[in-house]
């Protein structure tokens, strides 16, 4: 989405009751959505049962219950869709491990990509319990964190919307990813 302008008008003219600006609007989200969920996935390589469309249609269906005419920039669609990615892997970790009752799960170090669902899913809630106790006690790293792991930014995007250097960005995903390694039993 790199020209927000477009979006936002259509997406108040989708509020006025236009279904054309509506039909543009709801096409770039769903266009950025997957972009997003492509980048992700890529990086959980050929091992991945979650499929880019998937993760896009799940997080989309999350997005549209919500009013996305209400969308108020770019900072807050971000938000909106680290938000319905990540509570889209995770209700996949628990359909997961539903199946396969824990099974034999894979250790796996902390970094910019999604655990690999498919032998991870106890880790993945593992993790969206600790990001959540993190918001708890700093919000603005566990958004950094959230977007860049469940919404795929780059350093210089989170920088760009945040208002503040890439260094900064990266002391913050630092502190967040120590933080979620010792919440998750790990060592710093």
């Amino acid at each position: 989405m790199t020209d927000q302008a477009p979006l936002t008008e259509w997406l108040r003219a989708a509020g006025s009751g236009d279904r054309e600006a509506g039909g543009r609007a709801y096409a770039e989200i769903y266009a950025e959505l997957r972009r997003i969920a492509a980048r992700q996935l890529g990086r959980a390589g050929a091992q991945a049962t979650l499929t880019p469309t998937a993760l896009v249609n799940e997080a989309f269906i999350k997005l549209a219950r919500g009013r996305l005419d209400s969308i108020n920039d770019r900072r807050h669609f971000f938000n909106l869709a680290a938000r319905a990615m990540r509570q889209t892997v995770v209700d996949y970790a628990r359909e997961r491990l539903a199946e396969k009752r824990g099974g034999d799960l894979v250790r796996t170090e902390l970094d910019d990509g999604l655990p690999d669902m498919h032998a991870d899913a106890q880790r993945a809630l593992a993790l969206d319990q600790a990001l959540g106790v993190l918001e708890r006690q700093d919000a603005e790293l566990a958004e950094t964190f959230a977007w860049r792991m469940f919404g795929g930014l780059t350093a210089k995007q989170i920088a760009d919307l945040r208002g503040v250097t890439e260094r900064t960005v990266h002391r913050d995903l630092d502190l967040a990813r120590n933080y979620l390694r010792l919440a998750l039993g790990g060592s710093p």
